[in-house]
Formats: structure tokens, C-alpha cells, sequence
């Protein structure tokens, strides 16, 4: 049971260091964070959020990966990974309360930190230093967010596979191909040419 609790805290001080490391928190402030995390397991092929929900949460990644995904005609269209120390928020639906018009789904099982408006409000209210680290949160997460959109129409599947590899080599190991694949925007097999293709070189 200690050992449990400890690796629970080991783990939530992993948030406390992301927003250190942001703008620096006090005792105070760290405490009033720590009493509201509420750490939460889920496994692989768990859905967080479904197309035409309303978001209500926001997750901050400390194990496993989660996916963000819109369905084509039935087939997923992956245009984001979230893994370790990474936020997974659907922007618009959550800060707007709308309707998603995507899907958020656990590739791996995942060990996140699960946060709602009603406590960041709460917490805003009594330390109002932490809504400024917040809004830099969802700064730096919209700024990721459109990087990834724009390499869509200006990079190619090739470019994008090159990327991928240079920036986040783990991913590779950890996921199925298909994934990766659809991220890239090609088929899987397709993915595996590119792959023969650039090896030959």
C-alpha cells in the first residue's frame, strides 16, 4: 500500500516540475495542485473522447501513448500522438464547450492525470498566478497542434515519415505500423516503401 502511494506522488511530481519549469510554484501552490490531481489508468483501446462529444477534460501524459484521430468513412485518419509529459486537450470542444469533431483514444495503456474546469477554475480562483502558467500550457499545445497541421500541406509522406523519425524515434518501437502509417497519411504499405526506399540510400 506505501509503496502504491509512493509511486502515486512519484508520479504526480512529474505535472509539479512541468508547471516549475513553466513559471516557478510555491509550497503553497504546489500543495493546493497536488490535492486536486486525481491520477487515473486506462487501457489500450480505451476511448477518451468520441466525435460529436462535448470535452469536459483535459489529460497530462505521464505513461503511454493516446491518439488523436478523425474517422473517414470508417477508416482513422491520425493526425496526433500525446506520450510522457505531453497535454491532451481538444481545444475547441473544451475551451468553447462544442461538440469534437474528433476522437481521442489510448494506443498504449496510459497512466494520465485527469483535470476538469470546475477544479482549474477552483484553483484559479485562489492562485490566480495559476491561470497564467495555464494559459501558457494551451499556448504551447496550440502552437504543437498547428505545427503538426501545417506539415500536412507542406510536407510530403516522406517528409513527414523523416520528421517523425528525427523527433520522436520511440514512436516506431511502440506502435503499429498501421498507426504510423496514417499519421504519415499513407497506406501501410506504402510506409513500408518509403521505408526500403530511404534505407537503400
Amino acid at each position: 500500500m506505501c509503496a502504491g502511494i509512493l509511486a502515486y506522488h512519484k508520479m504526480g511530481q512529474r505535472l509539479l516540475n512541468y508547471f516549475s519549469d513553466i513559471i516557478p510554484l510555491t509550497q503553497e501552490e504546489s500543495a493546493a495542485i497536488a490535492a486536486t490531481m486525481h491520477i487515473k489508468l486506462f487501457k489500450k483501446g480505451d476511448i477518451l473522447l468520441r466525435e460529436g462529444q462535448i470535452s469536459v477534460e483535459a489529460y497530462f501524459v505521464l505513461s503511454g501513448c493516446v491518439r488523436q484521430y478523425y474517422l473517414v468513412d470508417g477508416e482513422e485518419k491520425i493526425i496526433n500522438f500525446f506520450t510522457e509529459n505531453q497535454w491532451v486537450v481538444s481545444i475547441k470542444s473544451f475551451g468553447e464547450n462544442l461538440p469534437s469533431n474528433h476522437f481521442l483514444a489510448c494506443s498504449e495503456d496510459c497512466e494520465l492525470v485527469v483535470g476538469n474546469k470546475e477544479k482549474e477554475e477552483d484553483l484559479y480562483r485562489r492562485f490566480p498566478k495559476l491561470e497564467t502558467i495555464s494559459r501558457k500550457v494551451m499556448e504551447k499545445v496550440f502552437a504543437e497542434q498547428q505545427e503538426i497541421m501545417g506539415s500536412y500541406f507542406t510536407d510530403s509522406p516522406e517528409q513527414r515519415y523523416l520528421k517523425l523519425l528525427n523527433t520522436r524515434p520511440a514512436l516506431f518501437q511502440r506502435l503499429p505500423q498501421y498507426q504510423l502509417a496514417s499519421y504519415i497519411g499513407v497506406k501501410p504499405e506504402s510506409l513500408s516503401r518509403i521505408r526500403k526506399r530511404l534505407a537503400a540510400k
